[in-house]
């Protein structure tokens, strides 16, 4: 059976699909390779995967509901990985409408399209660990606590998608598994992440801005340990008419300049950093609990931070 993988030219995406074919899957690929970074870097991920048996590229936007339908009817997908979105906190504040396409109209496009599919077995979708807001940094996040607060419009609309989900769940029985990601880093990464972003400046000589004066910490996830994590859930789903919230990070927040550290290590060169304070919309830390993961799937992270970040180095120095 074909495997729908929205936002497949994406950094998770590529990873995703690469992954469900190895494994013998059929994958239908569907991006619209939006310019918020470089689509060059989005036509590469794809040219990894062109060649793979078993794979198909669409190119189309996730808010256009009878296109996803067509897609998902076509292809007779039971399963569907829906990760595209508008991603980026700071992006929301100059550009909110583009919000509420991806991130709205785009995930009720995948839920109609389902609720709609013939035999339908799961439906696994990017929610974030944004939705958590402000949090002390000794407490690890669980999926139980509070989202009632987000502090930017992008972890405002991944909680309304939980929230789409778990209303199509109800009405229409519709399997789902919201997964909350933590910041995922690696090889074929996001350019406008931090890790990204001051490799190229490093290498180019120029300051890096360190924002939150340097005190913020995240769970950074290296790219296949959340693959594991993804396709363990995939393959367990819940019940009918449940939309299942699960963490999927790292559960080991580092501190941002020991991750410059340890990105200067790898890089064998040293940072011109500028500290900065707090940016709207960012927070303060994240910290995943993975034990509901864990006990469903086995899920357990294998690659810390600095080997992690020596991989993305010798991916980003090779790129190009």
């Amino acid at each position: 059976m074909t495997v729908l993988v929205t936002g497949a030219a994406g950094f998770i995406g590529r990873a995703v699909c690469e992954r469900l074919l190895a494994r013998g899957e059929s994958v239908l690929g569907l991006d619209n390779f939006n310019d918020y970074y470089d689509p060059a870097l989005k036509v590469a991920r794809v040219a990894t995967l062109a060649s793979q048996p078993g794979f198909e590229m669409v190119e189309g936007d996730i808010a256009d509901a009878a296109l996803v339908a067509s897609l998902i009817a076509r292809a007779a997908c039971r399963r569907v990985v829906h990760l595209a979105a508008q991603a980026g906190v700071r992006y929301s504040i100059e550009h909110p409408f583009a919000y509420e396409r991806s991130n709205l109209a785009g995930h009720l496009s995948i839920l109609e399209a389902c609720r709609h599919a013939r035999d339908f077995e799961h439906l696994v979708y990017a929610s974030s660990s944004s939705v958590y807001g402000h949090r002390p940094l000794d407490t690890a996040f669980r999926e139980d606590d509070p989202v009632d607060a987000p502090v930017s419009l992008y972890a405002a609309t991944k909680r309304a998608g939980e929230l789409m989900s778990t209303a199509y769940a109800g009405l229409y029985g519709i399997p789902q598994s919201g997964l909350r990601f933590f910041t995922v880093y690696g090889p074929w990464g996001r350019p406008d992440m931090a890790y990204f972003s001051f490799t190229e400046k490093i290498l180019a000589g120029q300051p890096i801005e360190v924002y939150g004066e340097g005190k913020m910490a995240r769970d950074f996830t290296y790219i296949d340990d959340i693959v594991d994590g993804i396709l363990g859930a995939l393959d367990h789903p819940p019940s009918s008419g449940t939309n299942r919230i699960l963490n999927i990070g790292d559960n080991r927040p580092v501190g941002l300049l020991d991750m410059i550290e340890m990105l200067e290590r790898a890089l064998g060169r040293d940072a011109i950093k500028i500290i900065r304070p707090m940016q709207p919309g960012d927070v303060r830390c994240t910290f995943a609990n993975i034990d509901k993961l864990a006990a469903l799937t086995g899920y357990a992270p294998k690659i810390d931070l600095a080997e992690g970040l020596k991989r993305f180095v010798a991916w980003r120095l090779a790129y190009r």
